[in-house]
Parts: C-alpha cells; sequence; structure tokens
C-alpha cells in the first residue's frame, strides 16, 4: 500500500506549524541554521523573480496575437480600480470602527518588530540582473513588439528563444523553487517566533489586525463573487483553489515570490496558459489592493489615535497615488509600507517622524496577510481577463490586421 503524497497545502500548514515550534523550543543555534538556509533560499528567489517575470509576461504577452496592447489596458484598469475600491473601503471602515478599541496605550505598547530577530551564519549575495520594474517594462516592450510584428517585420527567432526561456524558467520553479518554498515558509515562521512577533505584537493589536483580516476576506469575497459572475464560475470553488497561493503568500510576504504557486492556481481555474502566464505575474506586481487595505487601516488607526486630521477628501488623494507608486514594492516583505513612506505628508504624516516608524511597525505586523489578500486578487481577476478576451479582445480583428 502506497504511502499518500502530501499536497503543496498541507507541506505549507506543516511549514508554518514547525517554524512557530522550532522558534517557541529549539535552541539558538538550530534556528539561525534555518534562518540561514531560508535567507540562501531567499536571495536566490530574488535573482529568479525578475527573470520569472520577464519570461512569462513577455510569452504571454507574445502569444496574444490579437488585442496584446487591449488586453494589457483592461489588466492594468482592472486593477488599479480594485486597489481604489479596496483602499476606500476600508478608509470607510476604518474610520467608523476603529474609534470604538484602539487607545493611545494599546499602540505606544508595541516595540520595533524587528527587534530581536536572528540573524543567518553567513549570507550569499546573488545579485538581480534587472530590478523588478525594469522587468515589467522591459516585458511590455519585448511582448508588445514581438506580438504586433512577429511574422510581418521580424521572424520567430526571438519569439521562440523568448518561448526557450520561459520553459527553462518552469523548470526551475517546478524543480526547485516549489520544493524548496516550505522551508523559506518555515525560516519566515522561526524568525517571527523568535522575535516575539507571532505572539506577543498578536496579542497587543488583535482588534485592529482581525478588523483587517475580516477586512482583506469580504475583498476576496466580492472580488471571487465578482469574477464568478462575470466568467460564471463557482466563487467558492474559486476561493478554495486559491488556498495554496493564499497559504504561501502568508509565509513568504511577497507577491512576485507567490507567482509559481499562483499560477497552479490559476490553472486549477481554468485560465488559459495565455492568459495565466499574462495576468498572474503582471497583477503581483500592480494588484496591491491587500496591501492597500492594510495601509489604509493603518493610517487611519494612526491618525485618529493622534487626533490628527482624517477624512475622504484627504485619503483618496494618497490612496490614488499610492495605488501607482505601490507598482515598486512587490518583492520584499514590509516593501509596501516603505513605498508610502515617501507620500505620507499627503495625509499630514512626516516622512521621518516617530508616527512613521509606528505605522511601519503596525503594518508588518499584518503585511504577510495583505500580500495573500493581493494574490488572491489576482486570480479572481484572471477569470475576468480571461473572460473579457475570450468575448471581446479576441474577436476582434479587424482592429489589429494590417
Amino acid at each position: 500500500m502506497s504511502t499518500p503524497k502530501i499536497g503543496l497545502v498541507g507541506k505549507l500548514i506543516i511549514a508554518i506549524i514547525v517554524g512557530i515550534i522550532l522558534g517557541s523550543y529549539a535552541p539558538v543555534p538550530a534556528n539561525r541554521l534555518i534562518v540561514t538556509l531560508s535567507s540562501i533560499f531567499s536571495s536566490f528567489l530574488k535573482f529568479i523573480i525578475p527573470l520569472m517575470i520577464l519570461a512569462f509576461v513577455t510569452t504571454g504577452i507574445a502569444d496574444l496575437s490579437q488585442g496584446a496592447g487591449k488586453l494589457l489596458a483592461v489588466t492594468a484598469g482592472i486593477s488599479y480600480g480594485s486597489t481604489l475600491f479596496a483602499g476606500t473601503c476600508a478608509f470607510m471602515v476604518a474610520i467608523n470602527l476603529f474609534p470604538h478599541f484602539m487607545t493611545a496605550d494599546l499602540i505606544s505598547s508595541i516595540g520595533d518588530p524587528e527587534a530581536g530577530m536572528l540573524s543567518p551564519y553567513f549570507s550569499i549575495p546573488i545579485p538581480p540582473l534587472l530590478d523588478v520594474i525594469s522587468a515589467v517594462v522591459l516585458s511590455f516592450v519585448l511582448g508588445l513588439s514581438i506580438s504586433n510584428m512577429k511574422g510581418r517585420e521580424i521572424g520567430d527567432t526571438l519569439y521562440n528563444a523568448i518561448s526557450e526561456f520561459s520553459h527553462i524558467i518552469n523548470a526551475v520553479l517546478k524543480n526547485v523553487i516549489i520544493p524548496l518554498l516550505p522551508l523559506y515558509i518555515c525560516g519566515t515562521f522561526v524568525n517571527m517566533t523568535v522575535s516575539g512577533q507571532t505572539f506577543s505584537i498578536l496579542s497587543l493589536l488583535w482588534k485592529v489586525f482581525l478588523a483587517v483580516i475580516i477586512m482583506h476576506l469580504i475583498y476576496l469575497g466580492i472580488a471571487f463573487s465578482v469574477g464568478g459572475a462575470i466568467s460564471k464560475k463557482n466563487p467558492v470553488t474559486l476561493m478554495k483553489n486559491q488556498i495554496p497561493g493564499y497559504l504561501s503568500a502568508v509565509g513568504t510576504q511577497s507577491s512576485a515570490a507567490t507567482i509559481p504557486v499562483n499560477l497552479k492556481c490559476s490553472e486549477a481555474d481554468g485560465v488559459s496558459k495565455e492568459i495565466r502566464n499574462f495576468v498572474i505575474p503582471l497583477c503581483a506586481n500592480i494588484h496591491m489592493a491587500g496591501s492597500m487595505i492594510t495601509i489604509t487601516s493603518c493610517v487611519t488607526s494612526v491618525l485618529l489615535m493622534y487626533g490628527m486630521p482624517i477624512s475622504l477628501r484627504i485619503i483618496v488623494p494618497f490612496i490614488m497615488t499610492l495605488g501607482i507608486a505601490m507598482m515598486a514594492s512587490p518583492g520584499a516583505p514590509g516593501g509596501s509600507i516603505m513605498t508610502a513612506l515617501p507620500f505620507l505628508p499627503l495625509v499630514g504624516i512626516p516622512s521621518d517622524s516617530a508616527i512613521a516608524s509606528l505605522l511601519i511597525a503596525l503594518y508588518i505586523t499584518q503585511d504577510s496577510f495583505g500580500t495573500a489578500c493581493n494574490v488572491s486578487g489576482d486570480n479572481a481577476i484572471a477569470v475576468v481577463v480571461e473572460t473579457v478576451y475570450q468575448k471581446y479582445i479576441k474577436k476582434d480583428k479587424p482592429a489589429f490586421a494590417k
């Protein structure tokens, strides 16, 4: 009788549990070893992420021989609209709910969330060949050019090279990244537990924490309901398919790092290869609904506690600006809040103030769940884009005929 295999979801759950147990009871040298291995994997992952984006987004756009430009506009428009909707709704909830339980004493008791974390024994710096935004822009340029020029102004040589490069990256993801992802997640939770984040910070801010997570889940319920209605797919099934991607994002705290798992979730949703290889890597970098919910809620809570002015007139320009600026943030835990720092003066918070430091602490404690919301929303967008493409863009031959 063969032993049943443990699926990806099971491995991720085990990694989280093991990380918490080791962080609580294992000796420091053992935990530092795990953190070291996780750090090495993280360096390799950061090296692969831009190549992954370059391979998948370029190939995805190049494969869309009809309507690539329109599809890019549709995907970006839906992503930005979703981010604005999420942030505005989060503010309306926070401004009415948080004053009932947020106090200055509670927030002042929080220390530096990074204090007490273990450092690796050594690190292996692996500088990426290009940064994430450069990879996205280059993917657009190459993909759109190949899509519009292939077979007319140029041959298939460049397309074939990009396609083969995509197969190479796929093999790396399948044979290296996904098998080692539980180790990365385990190391993350070891360090969170050692530093006291897993329990102590949660015990101090559980009301805000819980409110934000509930907002994430409500947003996802709305997103998958809309996506299911448009694509005529069961939203419950879509949400069930998303569980591996959600758990991966909780552990990695990176939308970009969760791309390989999210592609599998999108495949389970029945999204075609050409659409999922285009939408998922793209949305991992431009769709930040979960992070926007978290940042908006944290900003609102801080402003309320310090008695600073806060209204839709103040918060909406901040949300609109941040929705674009956060495109630079995927790939690093806490990247979204660091991207937001230069724009905090829009809501009256100096970027170098103690309040800004407090805001960073509040955000980082919830970053993993915001990231999980981001990537889950990406697949809700993918099923919508698939429907739009099949019904309205793919058939629109005259607009692209030469």
